[in-house]
C-alpha cells in the first residue's frame, strides 16, 4: 500500500519536485488572496472559471486514463444542476436545504451514472462505441428537458421551465452562513482544490496504475485477475459525480440552469478543454478548462459571437500541432531538456502517459 505523500507526488501526473511544489503554493496563495485585490464582479467571473475543473478532472480520469471517451458528462452536470434546483427551491428558507441539495444532486448523477455504465461495461460495449452512446444520452436528456415548459411540469413549489429555464434556485447555505461574494469564492476554490488533490491521489494509487494498465491493454489486465469491468464502472461513476458537482456549482452560482446547458455544443466542451491541455494529465486538464473558459468568456464579452467556433478551431490547431495537449507537449519538453542536463528526470511526470 502507498502511503498518502508517494500518492500526492507520484509521477501519474505533472511535477512532483519541490520546485513544482512551490510554484503550486504560490498559484494557490495567488488564489487565495486575489478577492482582496479584485471587484466583487471579477472574483465572481473567476469562480466561474474554476468550477468548471472538476467536471474535466472526470472526463480526464475517463479518458486520458481510464481510455475511455464520453460526450456524456454534462449529462450528468444536468442532472445534479437540477436535482440540487428542485430540493434546494422546495427546501428555500431551511438552513440545510441547499446541503441536502447538493447531496442529492450528486446522489442522482451518480446513480444515473451507475445504471447507464452498467449496460455499457457489462455488455462489453467496443469503446468507440461509447462516446456515440453518451452523445445519445445527452440529446434525450436535453430533448426532455425542453419540453417541460407547461405548468404541469412542477415538482412541489418548482417549475422546471422548459427552455425558459429552471429560475431562482437558491444559493449555497451553511446554517446561518449565506456563500455570496468572496465566500462563495473560497468555497469553490476549497472544492476545486480538494477535487484535484483527491483525483492526483487515487491516479498515483494502485487502483490508478491498474486503470493506466486497463487502458494500455485490457485482455493482459484481465488475464491478471482484475475485473476491469469494474474498474470501468466505478471510474465512469466517480466522473460523473465530479460532472455532478460542476453542475450544482454553477447553479449555485448563477441560480438557474437551461437545457441548453447539457446540449451538444456544452457537451464538446469538456472533450475540447481536455485535448487542448492533454488528456494524460490533470493538472493540464485543470489549466486549460481554467485558460479556456476565460478566453471564451473574454471573447464573448467582446461581442464576438462566434466564440464557440473560435474554440473550436483551437481544437483543430492543437490536435494537428501538440496532439497530446498543448500543457503536456510543453512539460515533456521541459522534462527531455532538464534530463539532458542532468541525466535524470527531475519533474516527477513519466513521459509514457
Amino acid at each position: 500500500m502507498r502511503g498518502p505523500i508517494t500518492t500526492l507526488t507520484g509521477t501519474n501526473d505533472i511535477g512532483h519536485s519541490p520546485v513544482f511544489w512551490a510554484g503550486f503554493a504560490l498559484v494557490l496563495a495567488a488564489l487565495a488572496i486575489y478577492p482582496g485585490t479584485a471587484t466583487e464582479f471579477e472574483a465572481n467571473n473567476v469562480a466561474f472559471y474554476l468550477l468548471n475543473i472538476p467536471l474535466a478532472l472526470g472526463l480526464c480520469l475517463l479518458w486520458g486514463y481510464g481510455g475511455v471517451l464520453s460526450f456524456g458528462q454534462v449529462a450528468y452536470f444536468g442532472i445534479a444542476a437540477y436535482v440540487y434546483g428542485i430540493v434546494a427551491g422546495n427546501m428555500n428558507g431551511s438552513q440545510w436545504g441547499s446541503l441536502i441539495g447538493m447531496v442529492g444532486g450528486l446522489a442522482a448523477s451518480a446513480v444515473a451514472a451507475g445504471v447507464f455504465g452498467y449496460f455499457v461495461f457489462y455488455a462489453r460495449v467496443q469503446n468507440w462505441i461509447v462516446p456515440i452512446l453518451t452523445l445519445v444520452l445527452t440529446l434525450l436528456l436535453e430533448t426532455f428537458l425542453g419540453q417541460t415548459a407547461g405548468y404541469q411540469w412542477r415538482v412541489g413549489q418548482v417549475q422546471l421551465g422548459g427552455y425558459n429555464g429552471m429560475t431562482g434556485i437558491p444559493p449555497f447555505q451553511l446554517g446561518d452562513l449565506m456563500f455570496f461574494g468572496s465566500y462563495f469564492y473560497y468555497y469553490v476554490l476549497v472544492v476545486v482544490v480538494l477535487s484535484y488533490i483527491g483525483c492526483r491521489m487515487l491516479v498515483n494509487a494502485n487502483a490508478g496504475e491498474v486503470l493506466l494498465a486497463i487502458r494500455e491493454d485490457p485482455l493482459r489486465t484481465e488475464l491478471l485477475g482484475y475485473d476491469i469491468r469494474a474498474r470501468q464502472w466505478s471510474i465512469f461513476v466517480l466522473a460523473s459525480m465530479l460532472a455532478g458537482l460542476s453542475g450544482v456549482l454553477y447553479v449555485q452560482w448563477g441560480n438557474y440552469i437551461t437545457p441548453t446547458q447539457v446540449g451538444l455544443a456544452q457537451a464538446s466542451l469538456p472533450v475540447i478543454w481536455v485535448a487542448v491541455g492533454g488528456r494524460d494529465s490533470l493538472l493540464a486538464c485543470a489549466i486549460s478548462t481554467y485558460a479556456l473558459n476565460w478566453l471564451t468568456y473574454t471573447l464573448s464579452s467582446a461581442g464576438y459571437q462566434s466564440a464557440l467556433v473560435i474554440i473550436g478551431f483551437l481544437l483543430i490547431i492543437v490536435m494537428l500541432f501538440f496532439p497530446r495537449g498543448v500543457v503536456v507537449t510543453i512539460a515533456r519538453a521541459t522534462i527531455w531538456r532538464r534530463k539532458e542536463r542532468r541525466g535524470v528526470d527531475d519533474v516527477g511526470y513519466d513521459p509514457r502517459h
